[in-house]
């Protein structure tokens, strides 16, 4: 039952799955398709204040005469004409120059037949621009447009000086409206736009998009990564919607895309970006967290309902078996909660008076096995004693040494002698010298353990330190903390260096390694807390113990210091008074503690 419950769960889960990807991959595509419309937006905002800045220089120069106050040719020797003329010309490049897209302006020129012709820009000028101007086929429609329309088409370059270059170009004419002439065509000015403004200003966005800015007349004049999308079928899309702003979902180029547009009220530009739907993926961490989630949930909640269910069934087989159990562990009492009127009271009440029966015998059997297991036990201690395993470790000692293997002989001497001192007891006092006869056993099993990964240094500044006291196994635990949680963590070679001296009869003893030390806000904790501080720092287990042996025995001012530097070294520090090993076998000083 529990397990046809949790396929049907397994199957709702997977079900609510499938519908969860489903929604986030709606909302990753919705949610591209509304960033891609905003890229557009933004782009279009600045094409629109680049196309007004250009319009209102063509607006300013036909139909402000006051711009070049009066004719400039009246003359062809005049000196006044002719610095007008410059004049004329600077003003021109200023008006080009103060509106922030003056190298985007290929040509700007003002014409009146037999009385006007200036021009500025970035490219050179020729005495015949004006004449390769009027000649084009675009001319006269162009200046006959209305005085409101500035839609941009995508033409050729007119001018041959630099239509290699340059080879296409966008046009802005007007008639000048102060003029006299009877003709339009006599008089007009003529703003030519270099398509290099859109592709600098395609480059301000994402490079990763696909996105192109075409005319009205849907010539493309810039893009980026839109060379595996035709034209013609971009072309055929565009031409079906009226609405200014949109997006749909289309097949280009045998790729199911999102191609979002936006049209330019004045301009007549098209922008448009295309969204492959293989590139636009939902947010999987989010889609596995919830899937995960919900999935979870509902095989927990199934299976708990299935567990109550079956437990409502089976309750009484439930009880029985807990009872089993409990007899099985050796509880023979009686439970009169398994009996009732049905079968299974039935066998619950034979159940109980078996384990009745039972509970006699197992007493007889525990008690005649309590008496063997003593005998055995005794038997064990019996064989097993110190001289016992003292000549097991000699014999495997003498075998080694037969066979000349030298690190067993060492290990296995270093053992012998490390057990024979701890069986002797660890509150006895012994000289300096005997401790570090037992500190050296530890450390030659230590190094064969990790494989001289450190060295031990030993200085003793006056001899006569070898014959004082000292608690037996100080040193051992120290050198064990700065093996153990010192060196062995920082992983590369260390050392050792044990100092041994006096100051105004008070015996130092100091154990410094290069480990990984430990920091300042744990080291007033080593000597209180035996609990393990964290698994970078020493462990505090032994520290605490050899300091409070030490104050036992000498008093509160005696004991252990610590200093350290994180990632440089650790010392430890033993300070005990200095009692000196004599003929007689006593001491030349013991510190009175009462006074």
């Amino acid at each position: 039952m529990i397990l046809y419950n949790l396929v049907v769960i397994i199957c709702i889960s997977c079900i609510i799955s499938i519908y969860t990807y489903s929604f986030y991959k709606r909302d990753a595509v919705a949610s591209e398709t509304a960033s891609s419309a905003n890229r557009l937006h933004l782009l279009s905002s600045r094409l629109d204040i680049a196309c007004d800045e250009l319009i209102n220089i063509v607006q300013n120069c036909a139909g402000r005469k006051s711009l070049f106050l009066t004719s400039i040719l009246t003359g062809r020797n005049n000196r006044s004409n002719e610095e007008f003329g410059i004049y004329a010309a600077d003003v021109l490049k200023d008006l080009c120059a103060i509106s922030g897209y003056n190298e985007y302006i290929h040509k700007i020129m003002v014409y009146e037949k037999d009385s006007l012709f200036i021009q500025a820009g970035t490219s050179h000028g020729s005495w015949n621009d004006a004449d390769c101007i009027m000649s084009a086929p675009w001319f006269h429609e162009l200046l006959s447009k209305n005085m409101r329309e500035y839609t941009l088409t995508l033409i050729d370059n007119p001018f041959p000086l630099n239509a290699k270059t340059i080879p296409q170009l966008l046009p802005l004419i007007r008639p000048l409206q102060y003029s006299k002439k009877e003709s339009p065509q006599d008089a007009w000015v003529c703003l030519t736009l270099s398509p290099k403004l859109f592709q600098n200003t395609l480059e301000l966005l994402p490079q990763d998009k696909s996105i192109m800015i075409m005319t009205s007349d849907y010539s493309p004049i810039s893009s980026i990564n839109m060379d595996s999308f035709t034209l013609e079928d971009m072309k055929a899309i565009l031409q079906s919607p009226s609405d200014p702003i949109g997006s749909l979902r289309v097949n280009l180029s045998d790729m199911d895309c999102i191609l979002t547009w936006e049209r330019l009220p004045v301009s007549g530009l098209i922008l448009c970006e295309v969204l492959p739907l293989n590139q636009i993926s939902p947010n999987l961490n989010a889609i596995r967290a919830t899937v995960g989630l919900v999935f979870l949930s509902c095989v927990a909640i199934g299976f708990s309902l299935s567990l109550l269910f079956t437990r409502y069934l089976t309750r009484p087989i439930m009880r029985l078996i807990d009872h089993m159990e409990v007899i099985s562990s050796g509880d023979f009492s009686r439970n009169p909660h398994i009996e009732s009127n049905d079968e299974l009271g039935i066998i619950g009440r034979q159940i109980n008076e078996m384990s009745a029966h039972v509970s006699v015998l197992m007493e007889n059997r525990i008690r005649d096995e309590q008496e063997k297991m003593s005998l055995e036990i005794k038997m064990l201690q019996a064989q097993i004693n110190p001289h016992f395993l003292y000549n097991t470790l000699d014999s495997i000692k003498w075998i080694a040494t037969m066979q000349h293997n030298a690190g067993i002989v060492r290990a296995v001497s270093a053992l012998s002698s490390l057990l024979k001192n701890m069986a002797k007891g660890f509150h006895e006092k012994v000289t300096i010298r005997q401790e570090l006869d037992f500190l050296d056993n530890y450390i030659t099993i230590e190094k064969i353990r990790y494989m001289e990964l450190f060295d031990v240094a030993i200085t003793v500044d006056d001899p006569m330190l070898y014959d004082a006291y000292i608690i037996k196994l100080t040193l051992q635990p120290l050198v064990e903390n700065s093996i153990f949680s010192g060196i062995e963590p920082s992983g590369k070679p260390g050392l050792i260096q044990i100092h041994i001296f006096s100051r105004e009869q008070v015996l130092y003893i100091s154990i410094r390694d290069n480990g990984i030390g430990i920091s300042d806000e744990n080291i007033a904790r080593m000597l209180t807390d035996t609990s393990r501080v964290t698994k970078h720092y020493m462990s505090g287990i032994g520290l605490p113990n050899v300091d409070r042996r030490i104050k036992l025995v000498y008093g509160q001012e005696y004991g252990l210091t610590i200093d350290s530097e994180l990632g440089v070294y650790t010392c430890v520090t033993v300070s005990l008074p200095l009692e000196l090993k004599d003929c007689d076998e006593g001491v030349s000083y013991v510190p009175n503690h009462s006074d």
